[in-house]
């Protein structure tokens, strides 16, 4: 007995070690970025993980200063991921509650297709989406880039939607239907809400795409007011602003703040969401 407390314990120890070593290694970058955003002068270089003489003047500067346009992107990528989040959502909750719930002819090959282009890295397609964009006069506008955006994730989403759609009784649906539901009030009214963790967690995604893309916005969006955070930023470490990494780094801190707040919010989701769906279900 033990000797079987004693491997229980160094098992035990081992795993404690290594989360505490996984969590290190998490925390580390983010500790030094925002020490970074905090060092007095341009250089990243700091004696210290948190400088000494830790200043908030990049901080202001990001907001006050006349050649920063931070809060124009910073609107305009609020705005890309809020509208994406949301579309996206619409889109692959309906498609999915169709592949899911419907048998009809093309089914078996449309979700091979859509397993077959998620094989494709997206940026191939990059000189095809610019030509069409540009073909349909949607280059350069936030529209475009919203389009892209939640057309690319389909594949992806609805595969994630339809197989936590699968596995919600189909008894459910039937006994709605006796009761003289139609297509809209199952869906909406029973589906949606017991799919509320896998729903979130499609939001969050598409939330957190725009935030932190910066390959696509930089090829679609030319015009600097519109712009999203991340080809802004970039700015801040080319020959417009001199190698001004601190300031990068402040910036780059402020771009976690909407994606926190997002997950905080629809936390509650994740964690009960199911629960209370079933229950209320």
């Amino acid at each position: 007995m033990s000797g079987t407390k004693r491997k229980w314990s160094i098992g035990l120890l081992l795993t404690y070690a290594f989360l505490l070593f996984m969590v290190a290694v998490t925390l580390y970058p983010i500790l030094w970025v925002i020490g970074s955003s905090l060092n007095p002068g341009t250089s990243l270089f700091s004696s210290t993980l948190i400088p000494k003489n830790a200043t908030l003047d990049h901080y202001v500067w990001l907001f006050t200063s006349p050649d920063s346009q931070y809060l124009v992107w910073y609107k305009n990528t609020l705005k890309i991921s809020l509208i994406n989040a949301a579309v996206s959502v619409i889109l692959t909750t309906g498609t999915a509650y169709a592949f899911s719930r419907y048998r009809f002819f093309g089914r078996k090959y449309g979700l091979v297709a859509f397993l077959v282009l998620q094989m494709f890295p997206q940026a191939m397609s990059m000189v095809a989406l610019y030509i069409l964009l540009n073909e349909i006069g949607l280059l350069d506008t936030h529209l475009g880039l919203i389009l892209v955006y939640a057309g690319a994730q389909i594949p992806f989403n609805t595969w994630l939607v339809k197989g936590y759609f699968d596995t919600i009784p189909r008894g459910l649906d039937e006994a709605a239907r006796i009761d003289g539901a139609g297509h809209n009030t199952v869906f909406f009214r029973i589906m949606l809400p017991l799919a509320r963790p896998i729903i979130a967690v499609v939001a969050l995604f598409n939330f957190m795409g725009p935030m932190t893309d910066f390959l696509l916005p930089r090829i679609v969006l030319t015009n600097p007011d519109k712009w999203t955070l991340a080809v802004g930023l970039f700015g801040f470490i080319s020959d417009k602003f001199g190698q001004n990494f601190t300031v990068f780094a402040a910036g780059s801190v402020l771009i976690a703040l909407p994606i926190a707040l997002f997950f905080l919010a629809m936390q509650r989701y994740f964690i009960s969401g199911l629960t209370a769906g079933a229950t209320k279900g």
